[in-house]
């Protein structure tokens, strides 16, 4: 590069520079980023893409010497665009001649407009966020060089601080917007601001509205002449402050005082305002009259406390009570469940019909029922038909108007609880068998990646290999309670995959013997592997083979049940020795010899005979009321 190249460059930057802090006007701005870098460096066309639609688009927001149309372009983000890949690397990429370009796919309307090679720069804001990218596009082949990367790395870095500065200016101009009409709308809101003293500095029109002082007058007043003398008394507009300051705010829901000494409810929150160092500002008050709805709830709520409790009290078992659970008065509901009359169950005599494991438990729910405002628990009592304990769900307010009396329900909960016991087995029985099929899954694919010479022997295989378990996922999930799948359902399963008749199958044992769920996976893949074998390479695919398959249980010793298998295959031709097994059958050999006997604590024998395979496989089992 020449020194008068050199020069313009420089030019061109401080000519950036002193235009972007005499505008606020972002599409202004980039417009002039485009002309000026097409000038800098000599092309025709240049344009800056904005990220859009989270991440999913490219738009083209400014651009100099394309049609009108070209801004709001939208482009896919895709893995095979030099676009995204700029971005995404942080670095420029370059093409000299697109008709050359292997790497990267070119946008149809580039190579229609006559683009014949293009230079793309990353443009991210500060924090490394990244907001796009500055393209320049040339209509001949060219070379960019090392000082025209450079320059337009330097020209994005600059750019992107001044993209930053507009989103803030204009961010912050469309808040002080809403802010200014919010305020001057809300006026059945009192909008105040006060200094770090707690002292009154901007009042709003809808303040003076609900407070009666107008600005000139609240000027300077201290908010805790807003508080009625009792709060005052008790500190109350000190420790809203103090909240407000720890915890960055604080509720104010409560009566306050107006101008002519009436008193107003304001339902409200006083924000903590800081400086950039941390530092208290002030503080921002906002809170709405509330002071009929509140005084008419009241009405409300004490005329209808009583009635409102009564009805949600039925069909369930409803009570009276004292405070700490002295019972006054019990319904016929509660007699007829637990066969106590009025008087047994008056004063504490109903704790008799509350299980004596809840007994502790419900008695210190009374103890907090004061300071919680009510009493909430779950108890199981006593059920005079039958002596069963039936779970219930004990509820009780205060009723106002009522010095310390409490109205309150017990609901029958059992059938939920039970619900939910059954629920909670369920989804640990899913959990556990999601964590062992994701085991076994894994297990499959390492170990078929290991045998397997190619990408295409390994999808066959282990295609294959996951059918076999999904078949197990199969039998499992159609299971009742208590059910289990027996070995001649598993096996059936695994030979109609493999095989469309049994005229060369002979299966010789009971029906009906129960498998372990856990032991159910392994005893499918081994199945799996013998038949995969006996159909590629042994008696399933010699003319004069014969498979047979004989199963028995064993109880040798006394000890616990076990599952004896034996596969023997016969007639083979051309079966490799001993020391050179079929092709593919090192995964099933190594998971016969080696998993089952660790898994399952099995013993194994696997050979190959002069005319096909012989497997025995002896395995503990858990048969009819076995367990897991």
């Amino acid at each position: 590069m020449d020194h008068g190249q050199l020069l313009k460059r420089q030019k061109v930057l401080a000519d950036f520079g002193e235009f972007a802090l005499r505008s606020d006007d972002l599409d202004a701005i980039l417009f002039e980023a485009c002309r000026l870098v097409s000038d800098a460096v000599e092309t025709q066309r240049s344009k800056v893409l904005e990220i859009h639609e989270g991440g999913k688009k490219l738009r083209v927001r400014a651009a100099i010497g394309w049609q009108p149309d070209i801004v709001g372009l939208e482009l896919d983000m895709d893995d095979y665009s030099s676009e995204t890949y700029s971005i995404r690397t942080g670095e420029p990429v370059i093409t000299q001649d697109i008709t050359r370009e292997e790497r990267f796919r070119i946008p149809m309307f580039m190579k229609e407009a006559g683009v014949a090679a293009l230079a793309n720069v990353p443009i991210f804001l500060p924090a490394n966020r990244a907001y796009g990218l500055l393209q320049v596009d040339d209509v001949e082949p060219r070379d960019f060089g090392e000082e025209d990367t450079q320059f337009l790395r330097t020209y994005a870095t600059i750019l992107g601080p001044v993209i930053d500065r507009l989103h803030k200016v204009q961010a912050l101009q469309a808040t002080t917007e809403r802010f200014s009409i919010v305020v001057e709308k809300a006026r059945d809101y009192a909008i105040f601001v006060a200094d770090a003293q707690d002292r009154i500095v901007d009042w709003h029109k809808g303040a003076e509205k609900v407070f009666g002082w107008t600005a000139e007058e609240a000027a300077g007043m201290s908010c805790s002449e807003l508080f009625t003398p009792e709060d005052r008394t008790r500190g109350e507009d000190r420790n809203e402050i103090e909240t407000a300051r720890r915890e960055g705010s604080a509720p104010d829901v409560r009566w306050h005082l107006r101008k002519d000494g009436s008193r107003v409810f304001v339902d409200g929150s006083t924000v903590c305002l800081r400086n950039p160092d941390g530092s208290v500002r002030g503080f921002l008050k906002v809170g709405q009259d509330v002071t009929e709805r509140r005084r008419t709830e009241q009405r409300l709520y004490e005329s209808e406390a009583l009635q409102r409790s009564l009805i949600a009290g039925v069909p369930q078992l409803v009570w009276r009570a004292r405070s700490l659970g002295h019972r006054i008065w019990s319904s016929p509901q509660w007699e007829r469940f637990t066969g106590q009359r009025n008087e047994d169950s008056a004063g504490m005599g109903w704790l008799d019909v509350i299980h004596p494991e809840d007994r502790d438990l419900v008695m210190a729910a009374w103890r907090d029922a004061e300071a919680k405002g009510g009493l909430d628990c779950e108890n199981r009592i006593r059920r005079a038909s039958d002596g069963e304990y039936i779970w219930h769900h004990s509820r009780s307010l205060p009723a106002t108007g009522l010095e310390f009396e409490w109205l309150g329900t017990c609901t029958d909960v059992q059938q939920l609880k039970e619900l939910q016991g059954r629920q909670e087995v369920m989804l640990a029985e899913l959990q556990h068998r999601t964590r062992n099929i994701v085991a076994v899954i894994r297990s499959l694919s390492l170990k078929t990646i290991e045998s397997s010479m190619t990408l295409d022997d390994f999808a066959e295989a282990f295609s294959r290999r996951l059918a076999a378990v999904a078949r197990v996922q199969s039998l499992l999930s159609r299971l009742g309670e208590d059910q289990r799948v027996t070995f001649d359902e598993l096996l059936e399963a695994e030979l109609a995959a493999h095989v469309g008749g049994k005229e060369k199958i002979m299966l010789d044992g009971p029906r009906g013997i129960r498998l372990r769920s856990r032991a159910i996976q392994t005893f499918a893949l081994a199945l799996h592997e013998l038949a995969t074998n006996a159909v590629k390479y042994g008696a399933l695919a010699s003319p004069r083979g014969c498979l047979t398959i004989r199963w028995r249980l064993k109880n040798e010793g006394g000890g616990a049940p076990a599952l004896f298998l034996e596969w023997v295959e016969t007639g083979v031709e051309n079966m490799p020795s001993d020391d050179a097994p079929p092709r593919g059958s090192g995964y099933g050999r190594e998971l016969i010899e080696r998993a089952l006997p660790y898994q399952l604590k099995a013993n194994t024998t696997y050979e190959i005979g002069a005319d096909g395979v012989r497997c025995t496989i002896l395995a503990p089992i858990a048969i009819d009321g076995g367990k897991e």
